[in-house]
């Protein structure tokens, strides 16, 4: 495809139409580094689309006259460094283009609850600026995908927010801070910084991210201590504030992912960094009846995120065939505590990827699918003793996060801090069709689609309905019915929820 600079509103809806593809939107303010060719690099990786940079001089985003006219402005190198990096195309507007004088702009407001904390404090207008520009950017080229950088967290909020509230037909992919060799945040302003300014802002960084490690140990941050060493360094200090990372609130005890993040001042340039603290790796929580694909789907989840899959199901199947293969009277409640003293259940991988399972060293993964276990595992399921000895082993599991599990009661009983939950389910025909075509389960082959319906619809009674932890929905659990999707089109809809809910940071080890 042939490189083009695009200068002209009015250009942009021709070069749409013969592009025939969707475009990736990377907007910039010009003075490109190492974060923007991240970005750039991002959106050339991720997709076939086309990648469109604009370089524009919002001058609704500066509340200083004199800090807009000082705005570092290298056009020339921003062309070469987009184009070499990925672009295929550089929309470079003037202020006319983008605030035509004789006509009616709709300048935009951020949301209060957003745009009030942190930057918005001092920065007063500055987000009103944001959203004014990247609506009028985002009607104007109708990108597919909008390409921005987590350092901006609060901005990265606020922009999400504006999608959301204008249904605008974009999805927003974030990068997570760029750092430079010294370890500080990556910004065009970086430009303006003698030595020893450049001394004191990595000074701010390196406290930042070595309260981020402390945190990992203690559980907690001192910023009262943090603002103490800042202050002996004579660092002007805008703010520091300890954040819920999305209603930018203060963080509670029992957030598992918190933000530190903090504004100073060096000389006349304005610097800002965060850090994002987690208690444990982030938990996705799948939940739903059976047939739904849960499985299926965790499984592909958990290898694309690099995940641990936890596969409650199978371990209430092994338990099962364990209790039946021993002839263990179950009804017995009393005698299981002793019982489960002795048991264990693992996961490993198999030399073709997959996960076997084994309980107490047996390995029972194509035994527990059988017709017979699945027509006993939910009474079994439904035993106090049970559930309790299996949800203290998930638990255990889960304890550094890190995973994806799946089963009826993930969200509501195993996991209800989990930052994700999805509730997957489908129609009982479409659930008794796939059961039917499922290859590993062979009793189902060989039963009738009429018969396997009613022994769906008699399950999903059970589970719905025993005392201890019957399957339902969890309040803040995200459902999606699958009828009609396909394995992939689910997998990506359920990674996509949780890059929007968990920051690319904390992927970061």
């Amino acid at each position: 495809m042939k490189k083009v600079i695009i200068r002209k509103t009015e250009e942009i809806e021709n070069w749409r139409k013969n592009i025939n593809t969707e475009i990736n939107f990377i907007p910039t303010m010009g003075n490109l580094h190492n974060g923007h060719i991240k970005l750039i690099s991002t959106a050339k990786n991720d997709n076939s689309n086309v990648n469109l940079v604009s370089i524009f001089i919002n001058p609704l985003q500066f509340d200083n006259k004199l800090d807009l006219e000082n705005y570092p402005k290298t056009i020339d190198n921003d062309i070469k460094i987009s184009f070499a990096n990925g672009a295929d195309a550089i929309f470079i507007p003037s202020n006319e283009d983008i605030y035509p004088p004789n006509k009616n702009i709709n300048f935009l407001k951020a949301p209060i609850e957003l745009s009030s904390a942190l930057c918005g404090l001092n920065r007063i207008g500055h987000f009103d600026g944001v959203c004014t520009v990247v609506y009028r950017l985002l009607n104007l080229i109708k990108p597919k995908n909008l390409y921005l950088g987590e350092k901006d967290w609060q901005q990265l909020l606020i922009l999400k927010n504006l999608v959301l509230r204008k249904k605008l037909n974009v999805a927003i992919k974030s990068i997570p801070t760029q750092r430079d060799f010294d370890g500080i945040p990556l910004s065009s302003r970086n430009v303006h910084l003698s030595k020893n300014e450049r001394k004191l802002i990595r000074f701010f960084s390196s406290e930042l991210l070595e309260a981020k490690n402390n945190f990992k140990q203690e559980k907690k941050i001192n910023l009262k201590e943090i603002i103490k060493k800042l202050s002996a360094k004579k660092i002007s200090i805008e703010y520091l504030e300890h954040l819920h990372p999305y209603t930018l609130q203060k963080a509670r005890l029992e957030d598992n992912i918190s933000l530190l993040a903090g504004a100073i001042r060096c000389g006349e340039t304005r610097l800002i960094d965060h850090v994002f603290l987690m208690k444990r790796r982030p938990i996705i929580a799948i939940d739903g009846p059976a047939g739904s694909g849960k499985s299926t789907v965790t499984k592909l989840i958990a290898k694309k995120l690099k995940l641990l899959y936890l596969d409650t199901g199978a371990m209430y199947r092994a338990l099962s065939w364990l209790l039946i293969k021993e002839n263990i009277d179950y009804k017995k409640e009393k005698n299981l505590q002793n019982i489960f003293k002795d048991i264990s259940i693992l996961f490993k991988s198999n030399t073709n990827s997959h996960q076997d399972v084994f309980i107490n060293n047996y390995c029972v993964t194509e035994e527990i699918r059988s017709q017979e276990i699945s027509s006993i595992v939910s009474k079994i399921s439904s035993i106090k003793e049970v559930r309790k000895f299996l949800v203290e082993e998930q638990r255990k599991i889960g304890k550094s996060g890190g995973l994806v599990a799946e089963g009826r009661d993930i969200g509501t009983t195993v996991f209800p801090n989990a930052e994700l939950k999805i509730f997957l389910t489908a129609s009982i025909d479409e659930r008794a069709k796939r059961r039917k075509s499922d290859k590993n389960s062979k009793d189902s082959q060989e039963i009738d689609l009429k018969t396997l319906k009613e022994l769906i619809k008699k399950r999903d009674f059970e589970d719905s309905n025993r005392e201890i932890s019957p399957l339902i929905k969890a309040k803040d659990a995200i459902e999606i019915i699958t009828d009609g999707y396909s394995i992939n089109e689910v997998v990506e809809k359920i990674i996509d929820l949780y890059n929007d809910k968990i920051p690319k940071e904390t992927e970061i080890k």
